[in-house]
């Protein structure tokens, strides 16, 4: 898999500006832990260069990417430093062309119609966007996604945990950068405990999980009727919807008519995107059964289910 294909199933990338070449190691550790094994090391300060060699042996599955990379000089120390992608302000034409003849993954900055009109002429389809908010965000991005269908977006500058969610629900963007849940004061003080926090934290907000509905196995129809009329009875719901698999107990109970997968039923669990949030899941070990997926007409994935059970009961995410 490509390394931009692989910030885009992260979702979120951290914007990282070191001052000590050996808090990068413990710092990048933190954002891993709290679920965020990405990273872009800026060459904001003189530590850049070493923190990327020190975060790219020590962590060596970490995301690890150059950011602020203004000349092809800057890309070839960040590159054989270890990082695995080179991400610059603007597009300079010099810089682009030599990261794309040395083979780096690379991610210049656009700011209107021009700049991607370049990107493209360069052969590039993924362009930074920044600063995103300043250039008018969201609404900028969709405008320019209309002429420019095939582009996809990395806006940076000015995302937070309140518009990330609006940002990422545009099929254009494939990932943000932000910097919220690496504070410069936190850095400071050697507060990892509070980035694996804030990290952890954005994480749930950019998946968005929500439990969807529980399905429950039953022997037939007629123990799926009166278990559910019971439990409607039980809860003053109504019995919303009936199908041939089975009959919804207000929104949140499917009452099954036989038995499906998982011992005892299932757990729906909606998500804002099901393959980002499939990505994420596998980061922290579980594994999913490929031959249950299905996709909408545009090719995102829409339903997918876990190969494990937790407590008698299967899991299947399910795109919001």
């Amino acid at each position: 898999m490509d390394m931009l294909k692989q910030l885009s199933l992260a979702g979120l990338v951290p914007v990282i500006k070191v001052k000590n070449a050996e808090d990068a190691v413990p710092l990048c550790r933190a954002l891993k832990n709290g679920g965020l094994p990405v990273a872009e090391i800026t060459f904001r300060t003189d530590a850049a260069e070493e923190a990327i060699r020190l975060v790219h042996e020590a962590l060596p599955e970490v995301l690890l990417g150059a950011g602020t990379v203004l000349t092809c000089e800057q890309a070839d120390r960040a590159w054989n430093a270890g990082a695995g992608y080179i991400v610059a302000p603007g597009l300079n034409p010099v810089v682009v062309k030599h990261c794309m003849e040395k083979g780096y993954p690379v991610l210049p900055g656009c700011a209107n119609p021009s700049d991607i009109e370049l990107a493209l002429s360069l052969g590039l389809t993924t362009v930074k966007f920044f600063p995103s908010e300043a250039l008018g965000g969201l609404k900028m991005i969709k405008a320019m996604s209309a002429p420019y269908g095939n582009v996809r977006f990395v806006p940076t500058g000015g995302i937070t945990e309140k518009n990330l969610p609006e940002y990422l629900a545009f099929p254009k963007i494939a990932a943000c950068g932000g910097s919220w849940m690496v504070p410069e004061d936190a850095i400071a003080a050697k507060d990892w405990d509070k980035i694996e926090k804030l990290a952890r934290e954005a994480v749930q907000v950019m998946l968005g999980f929500e439990v969807k509905h529980i399905g429950v196995n039953l022997e037939n129809a007629e123990t799926a009727a009166a278990e559910g009329e019971k439990l409607a009875r039980l809860l003053g719901w109504k019995i919303q919807k009936e199908s041939e698999k089975g009959l919804f107990v207000g929104e949140s109970f499917e009452m099954l008519k036989s038995p499906i997968r998982g011992t005892h039923g299932h757990i729906a669990v909606a998500t804002s995107n099901v393959e980002r949030a499939r990505w994420h899941m596998e980061q922290r070990g579980f594994t999913f059964d490929d031959s249950t997926a299905t996709f909408t007409a545009d090719g995102r994935m829409k339903f997918i289910y876990l190969n494990e059970e937790f407590g008698g009961f299967a899991i299947h995410l399910l795109l919001k």
